[in-house]
C-alpha cells in the first residue's frame, strides 16, 4: 500500500526522538582518502566519468578512495569497453540537492565529462525535505546539468531503502522509507522529463556485508555492488566506436 508523505509528519515526533538517538549513538565518518580523479589507461577516445553527489559520492564509510563508487565505477567501465577512463568523484557531506545545485556545481570547471552519476536524495530524504521542495532542488539540479553538459549521459541513483540500513531503528526506517518512496517517484519524473536517466533502486541483499561500521554509509563491499548496479545504465547506450 502507498502511503502520502505528508502522512509521516503525523510521526514527526518519533523522527525527532529517534534521530537524535541515531545521531548520538553514531560515529560521524569522514570522506575516504585518496585521490578523488585518476586517469585509467585504455583505448581512445577515453569515457570521462563525473560521479556527483553526498557522502556516498566522497566514498563515506571506507579508508581508501580507490575502493569508493567512482573508483569502482570507472574500473568496471574501462573492463567492459577497453576505453580509458578519467574519473572525478565530487561528493559532500550531508549535501542535499539543493546545496550541489547552487554550492558545488557552479564551481565545477567545464570539463567534457560524457558520463555523470547523480547520487543524492538521500539527505534531501533524512532531512524531511517535502517532496514539492525536492521537485525544486532536484528538478533544478536536473536542468543545470543538461546546460552545461548537454551531450553527457546523465543518470541517477535513486535513494537507497532506509529500511535495510542497520543504523536505522525499525520505525524511523520505515517512516524515511514512506519519504524515500515519494522522493524516488519524483526522482523518476523528473529525469524522464529533463534528458536524464533513472538508474533501478539498488537492491540490498546482505546488510551486514554491505554497510560500512556506522551503519548507514556503504562499506567496500556495497560500493563495489553499487558500481556492479550502475555499470549497466550508464554504460546501456555504449555501442563499440562511439566517440563517447
Amino acid at each position: 500500500m502507498r502511503f502520502p508523505a505528508f502522512i509521516t509528519w503525523l510521526a514527526f515526533p518519533v523522527y525527532i526522538w529517534q534521530g537524535l538517538g541515531v545521531r548520538r549513538r553514531t560515529t560521524r565518518m569522514l570522506p575516504a582518502q585518496g585521490p578523488v580523479m585518476h586517469d585509467l589507461a585504455g583505448e581512445a577516445p577515453p569515457i570521462s566519468l563525473l560521479v556527483l553527489g553526498d557522502s556516498s559520492a566522497a566514498s563515506v564509510g571506507i579508508g581508501n578512495s580507490e575502493d569508493g563508487l567512482a573508483a569502482q565505477l570507472a574500473v568496471l567501465i574501462s573492463r567492459r569497453t577497453g576505453r580509458a577512463v578519467r574519473w572525478r568523484a565530487a561528493g559532500f557531506n550531508s549535501a542535499t540537492s539543493g546545496q550541489i545545485r547552487d554550492h558545488v556545481l557552479p564551481n565545477l570547471s567545464a570539463d567534457p565529462w560524457t558520463h555523470i552519476v547523480l547520487a543524492i536524495g538521500t539527505n534531501d530524504t533524512k532531512n524531511f525535505h517535502s517532496v514539492p521542495r525536492f521537485k525544486k532542488d532536484f528538478g533544478g539540479l536536473l536542468y543545470a546539468l543538461r546546460a552545461k553538459w548537454p551531450e553527457a549521459r546523465v543518470v541517477w541513483s535513486p535513494v537507497l531503502e532506509f529500511t535495510r540500513a542497520p543504523a536505522m531503528p525499525r520505525l524511523l526506517g520505515e517512516i524515511l522509507e514512506i519519504r524515500a518512496a515519494a522522493m524516488n517517484r519524483m526522482g523518476e519524473r523528473l529525469c524522464l522529463e529533463r534528458g536524464a536517466v533513472p538508474a533501478p533502486r539498488l537492491p540490498i541483499t546482505n546488510p551486514e556485508v554491505g554497510f560500512a561500521s556506522d551503519g548507514f554509509h556503504a562499506s567496500e563491499a556495497g560500493y563495489r555492488a553499487w558500481a556492479e548496479h550502475l555499470a549497466g545504465p550508464v554504460l546501456a547506450d555504449w555501442r563499440p566506436g562511439a566517440v563517447g
